[in-house]
């Protein structure tokens, strides 16, 4: 029985770090996959069309699963919809349109390592503006990240200057960035209905701004297309996203998240049949030794976990949930519980019980 404790403990400690993993391949998919499209749909359209496929397939999902009876995630409420809607506007709206037309502009493998400084825009804005405790080795791993993501962007026609598309893709990344610390505040919600809910508003919208705009719907080919590249790249992604950064935080989160847009970067190569010019082979080293960095970071200290009351999904295996409650079975569950002050040390990441003030 104690092997088995250790083995779930185990399976407990781990299941974030693939969760971001995975949702990175998911994404890594996206770049390459959308430069074929472009081909043939609008840069608007296109972008709508992911997040449209995004609701939709998750929709469909969440219908067949049942999902809405479970009771095992927290519902979102009437306090989390300025988080949600500033969600969408910055990472469902603006990012993926700046992406799309940053991808006409640039290599789809230049594009895919350049998304890498969504990692270090979320850093930055979660220790700037939310206050999110980072330390020196993701500060260095921040800097490495932005330098390899600067000699990305330099234009390669040899004018003094930087790229127009790769500039647009960074500042998808900076949307991405700041969609990813607003959705943080809300992480502790239902996942799936956050990510339907995102998708759902920001294709809708972005679709309406591409027929003010005067862009007509590509063939219905290309729509499934788009639809099903949505569902898997953005929908999965983002809800498996959003389960990791409840326990890791926005920028531990996006450090995981931030290794496998390199993926993207192989399949771009073999896709197009291109080689990696000087500027990506100059670009990589700085962005791997970057998330090496980012991986590697520790963090232990004393600290004080004030008395306080909140509802998320959760299951009786760890110290923080410790409580007593009758007619709810012993598995995954979510209710509004109350947890006592308490003050320990052991090491620990920016989760839903750990954003204290350094």
């Amino acid at each position: 029985m104690a092997g088995s404790g250790v083995i779930i403990a185990g399976m407990m400690r781990y299941r974030p770090i693939l969760q971001a993993l995975l949702a990175s391949v998911l994404f890594s998919t996206s770049a390459p996959a959308a430069k074929l499209l472009l081909g043939e749909v609008e840069p608007i359209v296109l972008a709508a069309l992911l997040y449209l496929g995004s609701g939709i397939g998750l929709s469909i999902y969440k219908g067949i699963a049942h999902s809405f009876k479970s009771g095992s995630e927290a519902r979102l409420s009437t306090a989390d919809l300025p988080w949600l809607a500033g969600a969408i506007m910055a990472g469902g709206i603006a990012a993926p349109i700046l992406l799309m037309f940053g991808l006409i502009g640039t290599t789809a493998a230049t594009a895919s390592l350049l998304l890498n400084f969504e990692a270090a825009a979320t850093s930055l804005i979660a220790a700037v503006m939310f206050k999110e405790a980072l330390d020196k080795r993701i500060w260095g791993a921040v800097i490495l990240i932005t330098a390899g993501s600067a000699v990305l962007t330099w234009d390669r026609s040899g004018s003094v200057g930087f790229s127009i598309g790769a500039l647009g893709i960074v500042g998808a990344c900076v949307c991405w960035g700041l969609d990813n610390n607003l959705t943080r505040h809300i992480s502790a919600k239902d996942p799936l209905m956050i990510t339907i809910i995102k998708g759902l508003g920001a294709g809708s919208v972005s679709l309406g701004l591409a027929f003010a705009l005067g862009n007509r719907l590509p063939q219905l080919r290309f729509i499934a297309v788009a639809l099903v590249l949505g569902f898997a790249a953005y929908g999965l992604s983002i809800v498996l996203f959003i389960s990791s950064m409840r326990s890791l935080g926005a920028a531990r989160t996006c450090a995981y998240f931030a290794t496998a847009p390199f993926i993207g970067a192989v399949l771009s190569l073999v896709l197009f049949r291109q080689s990696p010019d000087l500027l990506l082979l100059a670009a990589a080293p700085l962005m791997i030794v970057g998330v090496v960095c980012l991986v590697r970071e520790q963090h232990e200290h004393m600290h004080t976990h004030e008395a306080f009351e909140h509802e998320h999904g959760h299951a009786h295996e760890d110290e923080h949930h410790h409580h007593e409650h009758e007619a709810i079975s012993n598995g995954f569950h979510s209710y509004r519980h109350k947890h006592d002050a308490l003050t320990h040390s052991h090491p620990h990441t920016p989760d839903i019980h750990h954003r204290h003030i350094h």
